[in-house]
């Protein structure tokens, strides 16, 4: 079960009295349950208890300058703060699926792996965020941690967890809200997305130990959804306009899940469109995908 106050402006005056006196009700993200999640879980459904779905090492998935010589560690926190219905990790946004980790059990696997990986990949961390900033303060850190987030985040829990994180990997899904009201359950991604990347810029300048390793910074993706381009060359639009110096990463790989309004691949014709608006906005620095990465074979088993 979850609670969103937002859905009745009296509880919502109620619920915002009381979080004033319990710091234990949570506000995390702008979705803002003000709920015990020690008792409850949030509109990310999950609690306050680390949950991780799936554990890879030597992921080698990511953008070049993020995957190094030894690839990434790879952990997929399950739950999500959006409800995507196109996810291509549905089982565990939604699914329920994964393993609940103590704090010292979370650190004892950062720990034993970080010799053996590159970065630290914390994939849709945002509810668990003060469990892990907590891990952290005990954790002798000896590889740079990528934040994987869809951006739905506080500008506050950006300063927070920017203390121990170097590389946001930074979605930005939609330039309106409509949109993102309609494929995922978010009536304010746009506005609320857009001030978290700002603050993840500000927080952490590029910095790279070569071409090839980025050792702090911002990189940016958007994943072109079929049908519906116009967005694509909007979201490029305001990377443009605010975020023209930082690592873009245009990604094709949209997959049917079987849920939802979108149930077909994205055609060449559409990506060859975005991409010549990424070109002619001269927008260089980055990455894009191959078509052929639009294909299930991509999407980890979490089953």
């Amino acid at each position: 079960m979850y609670f969103n106050a937002k859905t009745d402006w009296k509880m919502q005056k109620l619920w915002y009295n009381i979080s004033m006196k319990n710091e234990k009700l949570c506000s995390i993200c702008p979705r803002h349950c003000n709920i015990d999640r020690n008792k409850v879980k949030g509109f990310c459904n999950e609690t306050k208890k680390i949950r991780i779905s799936k554990i890879i090492p030597n992921f080698q998935w990511e953008e070049p300058c993020i995957t190094g010589k030894k690839g990434a560690l790879a952990i997929f926190f399950s739950g999500c703060n959006l409800r995507c219905d196109y996810c291509q990790n549905f089982e565990i946004s939604r699914g329920g699926v994964g393993q609940e980790y103590t704090i010292d059990e979370f650190v004892k696997l950062i720990e034993e792996n970080q010799d053996k990986n590159s970065f630290v990949d914390l994939i849709t961390p945002t509810h668990f965020s003060n469990e892990i900033a907590r891990a952290y303060e005990k954790i002798s850190k000896k590889i740079p941690v990528v934040w994987n987030t869809n951006s739905f985040e506080t500008v506050e829990n950006i300063e927070k967890v920017s203390k121990f994180v170097d590389i946001f990997l930074a979605d930005l899904k939609y330039a309106n809200d409509e949109m993102a009201k309609e494929f995922s359950k978010c009536d304010n991604y746009f506005s609320v997305s857009k001030k978290a990347i700002l603050k993840m810029c500000k927080e952490k300048p590029d910095k790279f130990e070569n071409e090839n390793s980025m050792t702090q910074g911002v990189i940016i993706r958007h994943l072109v959804l079929p049908g519906y381009i116009e967005n694509s060359f909007k979201v490029l639009d305001t990377i443009k306009e605010n975020f023209a110096n930082r690592k873009i990463s245009l990604m094709s790989q949209f997959t049917p899940n079987g849920h939802g309004k979108l149930n077909r691949k994205l055609k060449p014709i559409e990506y060859k469109a975005v991409l010549a608006h990424l070109e002619k906005l001269g927008l260089t620095n980055g990455y894009f995908q191959d078509f052929e990465s639009a294909d299930s074979c991509f999407v980890p088993k979490f089953v």
